[in-house]
């Protein structure tokens, strides 16, 4: 009797272990999310293409179709999501039904929180300095950050999201450059800090960003090894918001451009907003 005991008090001081965990977890999620949407300008200025006018092509035309003049410039949004998430390969990608809730603030940070719809229910959050997740809630299973080879890779992710769904934070001045690749695709490089990541935007001829790539620092791939190799997305269905044109569709995934191109990722967006604009 006294065995069973204690077995079921190491099991519930087990479980209230893992339930303060994961409330510092939420703890942690909700003063990173506050931190960032403080970073919104109070007293924007206002989308002029002269801003602009120095950039090459392929990057006004970028601006041109991604920012209405005379819209206030909010490099800080919050995007909402359904679409599927694979637990898996490229041969056996298990896509999961997920939704998610992301707040992006280029190059300060970012925070994404899922879960899972159906299925075994896991939920966590990614960030800049974290990814942690757990099924039921409570059950670590997965943990990493505060590594730079976590810092360095979640940058790469953030940049590259900013071209999708923050143009404002992509305006050339300190720390943004942009540079051509050819007719229909310019480079922004962001420097923040020791941190630096180029991301390649490609757009059609109204300057509809239809992809973006770049070499992201990463260990998916067989060895587990950090090392850049390509990732990028896909995009469509886009929408106005508020004087922005975004997409509404994204698919992205590692290998891009490669006979191993892997889209893990596929979201719907549900809704994009820009903490603090007048409504």
């Amino acid at each position: 009797m006294k065995v069973i005991i204690v077995v079921f008090a190491v099991i519930g001081l087990g479980l209230l272990a893992l339930w303060g965990l994961a409330l510092m977890d939420r703890r942690a999620d909700r003063a990173e999310w506050d931190r960032l949407t403080a970073l919104q300008p109070e007293d924007p200025a206002r989308f002029d293409p002269g801003m602009v006018a120095d950039l090459p092509e392929p990057a006004r035309r970028y601006f041109a179709y991604t920012i209405q003049p005379g819209t206030p410039l909010l490099p800080v949004a919050v995007i909402e999501m359904t679409g599927e998430f694979s637990l898996g390969t490229k041969d056996d990608p298990r896509y999961q039904p997920m939704e998610a809730r992301q707040i992006l603030a280029a190059p300060e940070g970012f925070v994404w929180a899922m879960r899972t719809r159906a299925g075994m229910p896991v939920s966590g959050s990614d960030s800049a300095s974290w990814t942690r997740f757990r099924i039921f809630g409570i059950v670590p299973v997965g943990r990493l950050g505060g590594d730079p080879d976590h810092t360095r890779s979640a940058f790469g992710r953030y940049v590259a999201e900013a071209t999708i769904w923050a143009p404002a934070a992509l305006m050339p001045g300190p720390g943004v450059s942009w540079s051509a690749v050819d007719e229909d695709t310019a480079r922004v490089t962001i420097v923040h800090g020791a941190l630096e990541q180029a991301v390649d935007v490609t757009v059609d001829e109204e300057g509809r960003p239809t992809e973006v790539s770049f070499q992201r620092w990463s260990d998916a791939n067989p060895e587990k090894v950090h090392r850049l190799q390509p990732f990028g997305a896909v995009m469509s269905d886009f929408r106005d918001v508020g004087g922005y044109r975004l997409p509404f569709r994204v698919e992205a995934g590692n290998m891009f451009g490669t006979d191993a191109y892997f889209p893990f990722f596929r979201a719907d967006v549900t809704g994009i907003s820009f903490p603090g604009a007048e409504p």
